[in-house]
């Protein structure tokens, strides 16, 4: 017998000593039946303290106790009177009934707080799992809960193909090939695997199968800390609950997992079609502009003087350059989002690069006017030349499109707490204010009153360029008329990216 069993009975039979002890000293100004209520008191404490088993050992050492000490003659078994006997008698049914009455109580009471410890613990599972957004903050609560509930550290394994894998483990779950032959065996039998850590015997391992209608998701394992220890039946019913509340939650975690795919698969379809849609219309154009102008000049260049030649060549060459562009700009985002944008920085000069995008589109600049402000002795800005003024071309080209031809575009350029600060402004029709965080995503356009061509990725492709050189871009709507457009660039090399 445990030292932990022998305790109760221990304690009983301390009171029944204490108690006889008691009447020993009171004996002289009481009735020895007046003293029975103090032994039915001792065992009503040890049965709502104890349970049934102290209780009656307490009945019959109250009894014999009573007899032997507190009723004459005194020090014997005897009897002097033998209406003693029916007290006796009375004694002992009225301590096993109240014993009884009082254990059951008591384990009621217990029932009772195991039935709340239970309800709280898959409360507050149901409430972590609720607030959990991702399948990853799902298996962290799942870990959380039944680790802290039961006292173990708990593993997931989910189904890749046939075979089951650990996907969330605590750091002191027994690892090892052993543990996953048994989470597969679980799997597939949809029974619950009972072991022992082959590295520490004592220490108990449970499998449980996460079953749902649909089927076993996976598998639940927890290895409990303390040696030698093993779920009682309260704790085997909580580890079920659990273990059923764990399974729904894999399961809504992968549905909201698959509700996810097929949404992006939808938007990556829309996004694909309208790219589609636009690249084929944005290509035709310049193509059929191009072609058209080919076949004028094939058809009819004896009809045509030189200069309307001349006029047929720029245009052209006009849809030419557009087009390249076009497709330049693809192959950038192409680039940028496998990952080979490769910045090589040295310092240059900002009006050299101001300087070489407008050069890029003197066709398109036409006779525009272009006002630049830059300090002469404004200091290099360490960036990768050709594709910081790929970003400039397209932001001042961008400014020339939204504009009206009569409205002057203004180019600032000034020096704020260690950055280079580069404003573009122009005076056309702005950008509407829900639009402008979302201006710099790939393909977006944002809604204008008149149609500009383009497909969306210049400015998604100057941030991409600008924050590769540690930078930042963002666009603000002026008062009067116009948009802004304000790029930051780090002087520090320090600060650069690499």
């Amino acid at each position: 017998m445990k030292a932990g069993s022998i305790r109760p009975y221990a304690w009983s039979t301390a009171l029944i000593i204490l108690t006889t002890f008691l009447g020993e000293i009171i004996k002289k100004h009481l009735e020895p039946t007046n003293l029975v209520m103090f032994y039915l008191l001792v065992v009503v404490i040890v049965a709502v303290r104890w349970g049934k088993g102290p209780s009656i050992m307490t009945s019959i050492l109250g009894v014999l106790a009573f007899d032997f000490f507190l009723v004459p003659p005194y020090l014997t078994f005897n009897v002097a009177s033998i209406h003693y006997i029916f007290t006796f008698i009375g004694l002992l049914i009225v301590g096993l009934v109240i014993s009884t009455l009082a254990s059951r109580m008591r384990a009621r009471t217990i029932e009772a707080r195991l039935r709340e410890t239970r309800t709280a613990a898959l409360y507050r599972l149901s409430s972590d799992l609720a607030a959990a957004d991702t399948p990853e903050s799902a298996l962290l609560a799942i870990r959380r809960n039944v680790g802290g509930i039961l006292g173990g550290d708990v593993a997931v394994y989910l189904p890749s193909g046939s075979e089951v894998h650990p996907v969330s483990m605590d750091v002191d779950f027994p690892p090892g090939d052993s543990e996953g032959k048994r989470a597969q065996w679980a799997f597939e039998s949809g029974k619950t695997a009972r072991n022992a850590d082959g590295r520490k015997a004592s220490r108990n391992i449970l499998h449980a199968p996460l079953n749902t209608k649909g089927g076993i998701l996976g598998v639940l394992g927890i290895a409990l800390r303390e040696p030698g220890r093993n779920l009682t039946k309260d704790e085997e019913r909580l580890f079920n609950a659990l273990v059923s509340q764990s399974a729904v939650a894999v399961q809504r975690a992968k549905l909201a997992e698959e509700a996810r795919q097929i949404d992006m698969m939808r938007q990556t379809e829309k996004l694909h079609t309208a790219l589609l849609s636009s690249i084929s219309h944005d290509l035709r154009t310049p193509l059929a502009s191009i072609t058209g102008t080919l076949t004028t000049l094939l058809d009819q260049s004896r009809e045509l003087d030189v200069s309307g030649q001349r006029e047929l060549l720029r245009t052209a060459r006009e849809e030419s350059d557009r087009l390249n562009r076009l497709v330049g700009n693809l192959l950038d985002m192409t680039r940028m989002e496998s990952g080979e944008l490769r910045i090589s920085k040295r310092p240059c000069d900002l009006r050299d690069v101001i300087g070489s995008s407008l050069e890029q589109l003197r066709e398109t600049i036409g006779n525009r006017t272009i006002r630049i402000a830059v300090p002469p002795d404004f200091p290099e800005v360490p960036a990768d030349l050709s594709f910081i003024m790929k970003a400039f071309a397209n932001l001042i080209d961008n400014a020339l499109k939204f504009s009206p031809a009569d409205s002057p575009i203004d180019i600032t350029v000034r020096v704020s707490d260690g950055d280079a600060i580069v404003e573009i402004r122009d005076g056309g029709i702005g950008i509407p204010a829900n639009d402008l965080e979302r201006i710099f995503e790939k393909f977006y356009r944002a809604e204008r009153p008149r149609r500009i061509a383009g497909i969306g990725l210049g400015l998604s492709i100057c941030r991409g360029i600008i924050e590769a050189h540690g930078g930042t871009i963002s666009a603000r709507n002026n008062e009067g008329a116009g948009t802004t457009m304000t790029i930051t660039l780090p002087l520090d090399r320090g600060r650069e990216s690499k």
